[in-house]
Parts: C-alpha cells; structure tokens; sequence
C-alpha cells in the first residue's frame, strides 16, 4: 500500500548529466569480477574491492567526496552505505536511495551462479543500464490525510485495533456485533472512541477521501447509551449485546429495556430509520469480506486478519501529505473504447485490478480516477491503439533501458541474451533467493549468464510492441517472472499478448519458444524456477535494430515489425493472428450487403477506414487498424468482420480500395448524393409508408437542395403562413 507513496516534502530529483564513478566488489572473493573487462565495457578504469562495506570503506567515502555520482554493485549493504552518505553529506537524511547515490544487485544476479566464470558480459550490461539518468519527473497525484481512521468491525477486536495503534490517530469505531471472530474479548466497559453502528450501505473512496454511508436503523442511539448495561439485564430475549445495539429479529417486544433506559434515554423504538455520512481519511477492515472487491485496494484502506501487527504500522505512517507519479497518459482521440453510442473495445476497463477506469459512453470516452491507480501499467499494455500510454518511465525512456542492456552485453561478448522481466519488489526477492540458493546448494544453478534481469515497478507495464523491439535489438527471448503481487486478470492479458507475439515471430521462421510466462510464488517454487530459466535460447535477428522507441505505441510497433520483417527468415504473404488480443489485422467486407452508408468511417477512431470526397468509395489502410471493431458494431447492414492478421505486403501501408458503386444522380438536378444501393435500400424500405405515398415518394431520389425546392412548391403542404 505505501510502496507507491512518497512523502510530498521528498522532490524527486532531477536528472543531471555528471560523471559516474563505479564501485565493484566481490564479496569476501565468493564471485569472480574482471574489473580489467568490466571497466573496457563501461569506458571507465574500475578497482576490485573485497570488503567495500567493511574495512575498505574508506575507498566509498573518497568516491563520494570526489563529487562525482556514485554507483554501488551491491545492495545488501544499502542502508549502511546511504548512512555513509549522509555523513559525508552527500544524501538526503533517511532516504533509502537518493542522487548521487545509485545500487545494482551482481551479486545474486550473476556472480552467484554456476555460470559466474562467463558472467562477465551481463555483469557490464547490468553496470551500465544502471548508470543511465532516472526518469524524468512527471505530473503527480496527491493526497492529505489528517489521521482519521475508522475501524469496521466486531467490537471488541475493534477496539484492540484501536489500541495497538495507539494515540496519534482519529479513531472511530463502526460496530458489527460484539462475537470473538478474532479471537478477541468483547467490548470493555470503558468508551475509549466515538462508536458508530447501524447497517453499511457504502464505502468509497482512498486515502484522505473516504465516505461512509450507513443507515440508522437501531433502536439505541450509541452518543447517548452509558453502558450502564441495564438494558442487558432487562431484556428477557437476550436481544441486547455488550456493543449496545439491539437484535430486532430476538426482541418480543416486551420494552422492558425502555424502562430500564429511561434516565438517559437512549433507547427509542420510534425512532425513524436515516441515512448518515461520514468522512475518513483510512480505513481499517476487520470483517470476512472487505469493503472492496477488486486486487489492488485503494491507498489507505487495510483489511486485518487480527494476526500481522506489522500491517497495523502502515496506517501510522500513513499520516500527512503524499503524491505519487501520474502513471498513465490518456489520448482520447486515439480511444476506441466508445463511437456513435456504440461500445467497442473495453480491454482497459476488463483488465485493471484497482477498478480504476470506467466508461463515460455519453462522452464516447473511458475515465481514469487517478486517486486509484497503483500505476501497474497492464491498461497501457492491453490498449490496441496507444490512446493509454505509460508514464513513468516513459516509453521512450524504458526503451533506451532495452537497447543499453542488450546492446552493452552485446558489445561485451555476450550470445543469446534472454530478458527476464521482474517486480522491483517481489521479484527482485525471488531472484535474490534464487542466487542465494546458487551459492549454498549444488543443486541449484542459479540465473544463467544469458539471462538479463530487468527491474520493472510493475510486469505488465511493458508489452507487445516493446517485448518485439527488445527482440528486435538483439534478445533471443523475453520472459516474464510473475508472483503473487499480480492479480490473475494479468497473467490472461500477458498471456493472450503473448500469444499474438509469439505468432508474429513463429510466422516469420524465427524458431523456438520465444516467449515465456514465469510464476513463482515463494521459495517453494525456487526449484521450478531454476530449472525454467535453464532453457534453450530461440532464434534471434541476424542484425540488432538501431531504432529508438517512440512516444507512440503505434509507432514503435511498426518499427519493430520492420525489422523483424527484414531479418526474417520466411516472408509469407500474410501470418493468421490469435483473434482474442490481436491488435494487427484487416477486414473482411460483404460487398452484396454494403450500401456505402460510410457510417464505419465516422466509427473507425485511427483513420484506418477512409472514404472519398470525389466519389462513393471505402478505402482501408490496414497498418492502422487496431481490430477494436467499432465499424463492425456500427455498420447498419453487418457487412464488416474483423480478420486478425499481419500483413507483410507493402499493401499494407497503404490506402487499398475495398469497394466502390455507382453515384445516384438526383431525379431533377442530377446531381450526385448518394449511392446507387442505398438509395435502393431506402426506397424498398421506405415505399409502403404513408408518409411517401404518390408523388412524396420521388422526394427520397432528390438531393437535399431540390427535396426542399419541392417541398416550398407543392400545394397539398401546410405552411406557417396558413396559420
């Protein structure tokens, strides 16, 4: 929950173009580095130390001091050395990493391996994409919580909550009976926080915005109830528990409690049911089922299980001002969520897992509440069209991270490169547990030196267009190393772009697997893992790509399919995509059932369908289309299915006649207005109408110019003026 918030007061820093200074070590000597070929491959003279966290500090202190930029192959030793830093004054007091400052993992990475002796190659692609400049900064969403907190929940285990998480938040209770689910004792006697009860009709909202509606519907009103507990000894049913609310299904309605209430009066039978509100800015849920349904729950709401207290500190720290990146662009030009009324794609909407996009169909648009988004990126992944676009990183900028990992490992002598695709925070974890297993079980291998991690903030922030261009600038396969923290929709929408990537490559003679789904959820899956990772390399490009990743998804796709198109070793005329995620394909038209309405040309949302000024036509240009199918549920007449595909004829870029009738001449001007089919259609549809009987019906063969003329003529119309 608080891994995407950062505390408004921390700037994040700019980048700054200065000199790097690495530092590597090997350990205690328990991996093999050639400071002499790492330092070739980054350009930079390089000394190998054995113990740079302990007795030769002093060589990381003099680094620093030298005023260059620091990078530190090690990140066991993280938090020692940011202390270091700050004591040189070279980093900000408790940041966990902050400019000059910079750390990349070899140790478990590669040289904790059985390959350790030919890591050489990766240790310096790994050197070197590290070394790149952050990421830009971008717009922010933020957040102000003031420490608000409801607790929703038994009593009793509400009120341990409460108290383990001691003064220095606004705690209300909401009751929900006063059983021991948890373990707990039931309500003590003394009033400690403000106790809400009642039935839960809503909870929505995130950190520092939450609303609870709930209905009063209890006989006690809690403000004014004592806990005397007269009430409990009085009632002859038992319908009365110790969180002073009352069983309406147990009470016989003897009213005895009323009696023994009458002093404070809290009690009232006749009181009317209301609906009430109430602001909060975290919630913490004790009961079986949560509030929120979807995986990723909004900031500042926790559900607790009465075991982890550790989970109890996130809300503490949850207190203040917080941002976080804007993760997502939106281009709603490019959108084919919705034209015309007509829904179409909605894979963004299907896939995210912090329900955070939603239709605006009046406004033929999708919405993105930015307050929820955890930034996973899977939308961006998923949309066929570029309208959703990753924002931190940039696509461009992640792009310059693929083509200096690759091509600094290329560089570096290294073959068959396989990039492993992971979490920065689960899987990065399971890749340390992996090396660590390397190092004390012969059975274990460990990553091989061709496999390349690269650290992600999420899996599927990357796909399609960017998994052919990794392949493009030399990966033999990309692989993707899933845990727990995705939610299943992930794995389908990874899998199903997957599928549609491996057919392009499979299509175009490159052969072997090159594509690949790892899922790992703890160390019980180390094994499995170890033994995936040992697979054999896929074909690759004959000759590594030298174009750069664009802004535009679209663009970058079709940068990609070039190459690979060049490099293939087959070039058939057209290769079948899976028809569940494609975004490449043409369409198939029904000339007998196509009027030329042209309705599907004021659907299509990437100009991939066009007509002519000067003459009835429909034009396609298949390189644009996204197989959204928004002209396929437009078309009046169900004249269009979609053909996923890729096309490899030089067709395929250009505007390609798909059909084409004679004009109809107006019945007294002759000019041209529409087709002949569709006027045909109109009159064999409009011609037993009553309104078109006689004379009326040759209106619907004139143009619009010459059915008003005839209209003003002809005497049997009413006008204004016979008023």
């Amino acid at each position: 929950m608080a891994r995407i918030l950062i505390r408004s007061a921390t700037a994040q820093p700019k980048n700054r173009a200065t000199h790097m200074t690495t530092l590597i070590c090997d350990c205690n000597q328990t991996m093999p580095l050639d400071p002499g070929s790492l330092g070739a491959a980054l350009n930079e003279s390089l000394t190998l130390h054995s113990a740079l966290c302990r007795r030769e500090a002093a060589a990381f202190v003099q680094a620093l001091q030298s005023g260059d930029d620091v990078l530190v192959a090690c990140t066991q030793e993280k938090r020692l050395f940011v202390e270091l830093a700050e004591q040189s004054g070279r980093a900000r007091a408790g940041a966990a990493s902050y400019a000059p400052l910079r750390f990349v993992n070899i140790r478990e990475t590669a040289g904790w391996s059985k390959d350790a002796a030919s890591a050489t190659p990766k240790m310096a692609a790994l050197l070197a994409t590290a070394q790149l400049p952050a990421a830009e900064p971008v717009a922010t969403v933020s957040y102000r919580s003031t420490g608000r907190l409801l607790i929703i929940g038994e009593l009793g285990a509400a009120e341990h909550a409460a108290d383990m998480l001691g003064d220095e938040l606004d705690i209300s209770l909401f009751t929900q009976g006063t059983g021991d689910a948890m373990g707990f004792a039931g309500a003590r006697q003394e009033r400690r926080y403000p106790v809400l009860g009642g039935s839960v009709e809503s909870l929505t909202g995130w950190l520092g915005a939450f609303e609870l509606k709930w209905l009063r519907n209890n006989p006690i009103e809690l403000d004014l109830c004592t806990r005397c507990n007269a009430c409990l000894a009085a009632c002859p049913e038992g319908a009365i528990g110790l969180d002073y609310q009352i069983e309406l299904q147990l009470c016989k309605a003897h009213r005895t409690c009323l009696t023994a209430c009458r002093v404070a009066g809290a009690i009232d039978f006749n009181r009317l049911s209301e609906t009430a509100v109430a602001a909060f800015d975290l919630v913490l849920d004790l009961r079986a089922t949560p509030a929120f349904s979807q995986h990723a729950l909004p900031q500042g709401y926790l559900c607790w299980d009465g075991r982890d207290a550790k989970a109890l500190l996130q809300l503490r720290s949850l207190v203040g001002e917080f941002e976080k990146p804007r993760f997502v662009g939106y281009k709603q030009s490019l959108c084919a969520h919705s034209r015309n009324q007509r829904v179409a794609c909605q894979a963004c909407i299907d896939v995210c897992s912090a329900g955070a996009i939603s239709s605006e169909r009046s406004l033929q648009r999708i919405s993105i509440n930015a307050k929820l988004c955890i930034g996973c990126g899977t939308c961006t992944t998923v949309c066929p069209s570029g309208a959703l676009s990753y924002a931190y990183p940039r696509a461009p900028e992640q792009g310059v991270r693929l083509k200096t990992l690759l091509g600094s490992y290329a560089r570096a002598g290294g073959k068959n490169a396989a990039l492993l695709l992971h979490s920065q925070q689960a899987g990065a974890n399971m890749l340390g547990d992996l090396g660590r297993a390397a190092q004390l079980d012969p059975a274990t291998h460990g990553l091989p030196a061709r496999v390349l991690p690269l650290e992600l903030w999420h899996t599927s922030s990357l796909g399609l267009e960017l998994w052919l261009t990794a392949v493009a600038y030399g990966a033999s396969q990309v692989w993707i190393l899933l845990t727990e923290e995705e939610a299943p929709q992930y794995h389908e929408a990874l899998s199903s772009q997957m599928a549609v990537a491996q057919a392009i490559l499979s299509g175009l003679g490159y052969q072997g697997e090159h594509f690949r789904l790892l899922q790992a959820r703890d160390a019980r899956d180390l094994a499995a893992l170890d033994l995936d990772l040992r697979a054999p390399a896929a074909q690759g490009v004959s000759r590594t790509a030298s174009f750069a990743v664009q802004a535009e998804k679209r663009a970058t796709l079709e940068l990609a399919l070039d190459h690979l198109m060049a490099q293939a070793p087959l070039k058939p005329e057209f290769i079948a995509l899976p028809a569940l995620a494609s975004p490449l394909g043409g369409l198939l038209l029904d000339k007998a059932a196509c009027t030329l309405c042209l309705s599907c040309v004021g659907a299509c949302p990437v100009n991939a369908l066009q007509d002519n000024a000067q003459s009835p036509q429909l034009r396609f240009i298949e390189r644009n289309c996204v197989q959204c199918g928004l002209c396929v549920k437009t078309c009046p007449e169900k004249a269009l299915a979609l053909m996923p595909r890729l096309n490899l004829s030089p067709e395929r870029k250009d505007a390609v006649l798909l059909h084409q009738m004679q004009p109809y001449a107006c019945a007294l001007c002759g000019k041209p207005f529409g087709t002949l089919a569709a006027i045909e259609a109109m009159l064999g549809k409009l011609g037993s109408h009553s309104m078109f009987q006689g004379s009326k019906l040759e209106r619907l063969k004139m143009c619009s110019d010459c059915r008003v003329i005839d209209i003003y003529l002809a005497p049997d119309e009413s006008r204004i003026t016979d008023i």
